[in-house]
């Protein structure tokens, strides 16, 4: 590309790196003023990873918790003493008194400096929340299953696969002596289960009007895990066999989430949803609106709910901090934008697995692991999370699944380490007396064990007074992260054309900040298009974004996967969104080349490694490589790693050597078409590549599935497609692009 002083996305930049932090900020340095920052036209906002698995988070347990008087900001390690005994707080500068407490080291429990303090050595700390941050005893772990019995959903054997991992993973559920959990199925009618001490196993009782449903025995509906284990086998193992005869075509999901809410209502908790087809019938029933026909239209239609009976079931459960989660298990269309609504508002998560067939052992498997993660990672219940800013800046928008219940307090009934957020910012009035901006978020919530807790993050970040400094301190990843849930949310209230015109414009405008920083006269004529390197990539990265199911247009994609696209983009964590954006794609056919000697000089990716290698001590990663079909060569295997999927892609003329120590095969056309695992043989290429990818899910919330594809296969597309740098009939390759968004920058 003659001319194009551009990063071609060969960059072997280590995209994603497992110290993605907890808090970023689309800029590293902050505009003094609000002129600065429509000058530099990029948008101005924070993600946050609050709940992240952490491995060595300071715990602290204090009887007096040092907040500010005037803005209640905890302290934190960029505050400023004045004395031994008083401190400026950071966000509003009002000074205040330290207590006696606060002069302990508890390491090295003595009188001495309060910097020696964890608070302010550790931006990120938790602390054991005393008494006062109670409205009530901390609630115990309550887990409600709803599983749908329909005609379509025995068809999928769903049902076989949850309850043996449920059986499985019984011990592992977070909680304490207290925890209680329960089950409910629905049809064309509600049963319940009740497992009260004097009965001798599980009994069913059907509610048949679905109109106005009641509970017939709330106190033996959820029982007490410890105290009814055995019983909760029993009927955890007679579930699958009770719901396999032929069933009905109707599904009563409206019904059976009142009963639910009812029944959580007094104690708050989770529930959790099994859904396999459209509710058709009782509250909150649904008629299909996908025309088959317009999957590949410009306008998208039907993202909007059809009706808001989920969300207000969703904001009566926030109120009662009962989260609501979805596990999607569709044939057909399932009308996701509306279901999607009782997660959305009640602080839940939607997943989907299209298609679903427990007899594809390859789905039951990634069921399996989804479930497994989901069971046993770490919950916070009944919580809330206050973001403050440095007086002159203000949150305006906020992005994720929760309920604002005032101005910064976000209602998150249940809290997981696998949700992310993010908010936009506004510069209010001037910074320009100030050094630092800063910015804290602090997530007050219940543990499974029942100790209220408040885990507290702070991030701080100089002042910028011109227009360089603010766009080479740009943080293209932070702005793709922020982009795509603003995209999301701009697809609901306005349109999907509208939507991907903003995101074309986020290139064009930040390049023209970028031209007129650098004094280039209007008339001025370069074939070059020029960008600071803090944005080189972003035209690639937003390109990307806008190839994704979520938001593509002039390609079939079905209604609810675009839906549940869109879920992902508004609530995954910065480094799991950018696996998904823009995937790793490296050559597999020569791993020993990379993994046993680290002689190839990569200088893009040296810089990037550096805080990565004090990790990683064992070998490097093989590079990354372009998402290009120039960089697939028929001699080779590569594979694509989005985050969700390994893909495997064999080419035709890969040597018999590899095919034999890695497939057991010896040659290309032995391979099935596509396979959805990868034998463990006794041969070093094997082994290495088993090493790789047992690298690669090291820093995910499960395991990826492997899918092995061969060039010559039906389903080779699922490949090809996510070569995001090629051009497809309906979107720009990376060159045209650059060359679209460079016209308009002229």
């Amino acid at each position: 590309m003659p001319g194009l002083h551009y990063a071609s996305s060969t960059q072997n930049q280590r995209w994603h790196t497992t110290g993605i932090s907890i808090f970023r900020c689309t800029v590293n340095r902050i505009p003094d003023t609000n002129s600065l920052l429509q000058k530099c036209r990029l948008p101005l906002g924070i993600l946050i990873h609050p709940f992240k698995d952490l491995n060595n988070l300071p715990v602290i347990q204090c009887s007096t918790i040092v907040r500010c008087r005037a803005c209640r900001t905890y302290i934190n390690p960029f505050v400023y003493f004045v004395d031994a005994k008083r401190w400026k707080c950071n966000l509003c500068y009002r000074v205040n008194d330290l207590p006696e407490e606060f002069q302990y080291d508890p390491v090295s429990k003595s009188y001495g400096e309060p910097t020696r303090r964890p608070e302010i050595k550790s931006a990120t700390i938790e602390f054991i929340a005393p008494g006062e941050y109670m409205l009530r005893p901390p609630q115990p772990a309550v887990y409600l299953f709803l599983f749908d019995v329909s005609q379509i959903a025995r068809d999928s054997g769903y049902l076989q696969v949850v309850c043996d991992t449920l059986k499985e993973k019984l011990d592992e559920l977070p909680g304490d002596a207290r925890t209680q959990v329960g089950f409910i199925c629905y049809d064309a009618h509600v049963h319940y289960y009740l497992m009260a001490d004097g009965l001798a196993r599980p009994k069913e009782l059907t509610v048949i009007d679905i109109d106005d449903v009641f509970l017939p025995s709330p106190e033996s509906l959820l029982v007490n895990l410890g105290e009814c284990r055995d019983m909760i086998l029993e009927l955890l193992t007679a579930l699958p066999r009770r719901h396999s005869a032929p069933g009905v075509p109707v599904s009563a999901l409206g019904a059976a989430l009142q009963a639910a809410y009812k029944l959580m209502a007094p104690t708050g908790g989770r529930i959790t949803v099994f859904q396999t087809c459209l509710p058709n019938i009782g509250p909150g029933a649904l008629q299909s609106r996908e025309d088959p026909n317009s999957r590949s239209s410009k306008e998208v239609a039907h993202l909007n709910p059809a009706s808001d009976f989920y969300k207000r079931l969703a904001l009566d459960c926030s109120g009662a901090q009962v989260a609501v989660d979805l596990f999607l298990l569709s044939s057909q269309y399932c009308d996701l934008a509306t279901l999607s609504g009782m997660s959305k508002f009640s602080a839940g998560t939607v997943y989907h697995i299209p298609l679903f067939r427990a007899a594809r052992s390859w789905q039951a498997e990634q069921l399996t692991r989804m479930l497994t993660r989901y069971l046993t990672r770490k919950i916070g219940f009944e919580a809330v999370m206050r973001v403050r800013c440095t007086k002159g800046i203000a949150i305006h928008t906020f992005h994720g699944n929760f309920f604002v219940r005032s101005t910064d307090l976000l209602s998150l009934p249940n809290v997981s380490p696998d949700a992310g957020f993010g908010m936009q910012l506004t510069i209010e009035e001037s910074m320009s007396d100030l050094q630092h901006v800063c910015f804290q978020a602090a997530l007050l919530y219940t543990s499974s064990k029942g100790e209220r807790r408040i885990r507290v993050h702070t991030l701080a970040l100089p002042i910028a007074t011109n227009l360089t400094d603010v766009l080479h301190s740009a943080d293209q990843q932070c702005i793709i992260g922020l982009l795509s849930k603003m995209a999301v949310d701009r697809c609901a209230s306005a349109s999907m054309s509208e939507a991907r015109e903003a995101l074309m414009n986020v290139a064009v405008d930040a390049l023209s900040a970028h031209r007129l920083a650098r004094n280039l006269p209007a008339g001025a004529v370069s074939s070059a298009l020029h960008a600071p390197a803090s944005l080189r990539l972003l035209p690639l990265y937003l390109l990307a974004l806008l190839k994704r199911k979520a938001f593509r247009t002039g390609t079939s994609t079905r209604l609810d996967e675009r839906v549940a696209d869109m879920c992902d983009m508004k609530t995954l964590p910065l480094g799991q969104l950018l696996r998904a954006v823009y995937p790793d794609l490296y050559a597999v056919h020569d791993l020993h080349l990379h993994m046993r000697h680290d002689t190839h000089d990569h200088n893009d990716q040296q810089d990037h490694d550096a805080e990565h290698d004090e990790e990683e001590d064992d070998a490097p990663d093989p590079p990354r490589l372009q998402l290009t079909a120039e960089r697939i060569n028929s001699n080779g295997a590569y594979l694509l790693d989005d985050g969700s999927t390994l893909m495997i892609y064999v080419c035709s003329n890969v040597s018999p050597a590899f095919l034999s120590e890695v497939f057991g095969v010896g040659a290309h056309a032995q391979l099935p078409d596509e396979a959805r695992s990868l034998p463990r043989l006794d041969t070093p290429t094997s082994r290495m590549l088993h090493a790789f990818i047992d690298k690669l899910n090291d820093d995910r919330p499960y395991p990826s599935g492997v899918h092995i594809l061969r060039d010559t296969s039906p389903s080779r597309q699922l490949f090809t497609e996510r070569l995001v740098d090629d051009r497809v009939e309906s979107a720009f390759s990376y060159y045209e692009f650059l060359q679209h968004v460079k016209n308009q920058v002229k």
